[in-house]
């Protein structure tokens, strides 16, 4: 989180170098909020600053809007904490090539059913969180044939879509709003313990819940278990970190590992392990999703909506597949793997719960506890 304020800040022309942007940050001039208060989810630090574009997601059903910025790539990004030259030189170019081009090309095309894309994507191998092949080519199929009819020079088309082909997540700066769109609709819904939202800063892991409003309930962030790039390994490891996580709070994500068993390559473990972690997800949610539907699984629906009673009842807690980020600022991605969310989150949340819709010293409050 550290690396990509500073990188943010020399990328907006606040500060020359680290040093001043270290001092700026620490100052207090500059505000800081987390996205998901500004309707917003950015992946690992998820950064965004103002001269950053975003895409636009828009909830056909109930309207409500969700924005996330371009995806950068893996390894030496903003994201993870890199902040040197060629990490900002990219971030320009995605503001000033990658963005203006494909604004013209959704303009021609028109909106993107993204609820459709993700279930090919799950079809295909994918699970919408780290394993992001299939969606991102489905993107591309997409959107090419508008790209090349663009009144663009050829070698600047050629880049944006070499930059697409050469970046399996690109797709995960979709998933991602996507998901915070479907999971915003179920906000402030009296009576539900249905998660809307997780999140984690490198320090905190918090959700927040339907029925209680836009209140966070945090614990410590985790330890990530993973597998690590050459050269690297636990010690060289930051707290779990990011708003990707709204991937496995809208029911895809590590709750959709068993439509990815290649994921296991990315994140450690077997395909059976991938199966295993889909099937002990069903026991802690609501419903399954209609359109998000398992081969492996005789085409179930993927687990959907997480429920705070469940979870402390099984004592079986959400499922994350996630990235891994250097504990220091500026050298970036180390890893990949999986993480639990702490268990006190829930617990405190649904003592909460029992507090708003039970009253204090109720004995359903006492159960909850």
């Amino acid at each position: 989180m550290r690396g990509a304020v500073i990188g943010g800040l020399v990328y907006e022309g606040l500060a020359t170098s680290r040093e001043e942007a270290e001092r700026l940050a620490g100052s207090g001039a500059i505000e800081f909020a987390p996205c998901h208060h500004h309707d917003a989810v950015g992946p690992m630090a998820g950064v965004m600053t103002a001269r950053m574009p975003v895409w636009i997601f828009e909830n056909a059903t109930f309207g409500n809007r969700a924005f996330c910025t371009f995806n950068e790539g893996l390894g030496k990004v903003l994201r993870y904490g890199a902040f040197s030259p060629d990490v900002l030189e990219r971030l320009r170019w995605i503001e000033g090539d990658l963005a203006p081009v494909m604004k013209q090309a959704l303009a021609a095309h028109g909106p993107i059913d993204m609820k459709s894309l993700i279930a090919q994507a799950l079809q295909m191998g994918d699970e919408g969180h780290n394993r992001n092949r299939a969606g991102t080519s489905l993107v591309i199929r997409e959107l090419a044939p508008w790209l090349v009819r663009l009144d663009e020079p050829r070698e600047r088309i050629a880049r944006v879509l070499s930059f697409m082909h050469a970046n399996d997540h690109f797709f995960l700066n979709l998933s991602m709003p996507a998901s915070k769109c479907t999971a915003d609709a179920a906000r402030g819904i009296e009576g539900s313990s249905v998660v809307t939202a997780m999140a984690r800063n490198g320090t905190d892991f918090g959700i927040r819940v339907s029925g209680l409003g836009d209140r966070w309930f945090t614990g410590p962030a985790g330890m990530v278990d993973g597998l690590y790039l050459p050269g690297y390994g636990p010690a060289d490891a930051a707290p779990d970190i990011g708003d990707s996580v709204i991937t496995e709070t809208a029911g895809i994500g590590g709750f959709a590992m068993a439509a990815a068993p290649a994921i296991v390559k990315f994140v450690g473990g077997s395909p059976a392990d991938a199966i295993d972690v889909t099937r002990r997800m069903y026991e802690i949610t609501v419903t399954e999703n209609d359109a998000y539907q398992i081969p492996n699984l005789d085409f179930r629906g993927t687990p959907t909506g997480i429920d705070i009673r469940k979870v402390v009842e099984t004592g079986i807690l959400p499922a994350i597949n996630t990235g891994i980020a250097h504990r220091e600022p500026g050298i970036g991605m180390v890893g990949a793997g999986l993480v639990k969310p702490p268990a006190n989150c829930f617990e405190d949340a649904l003592a909460a719960f029992a507090d708003t819709y039970c009253g204090p010293g109720n004995a359903a409050q006492e159960d909850a506890r």
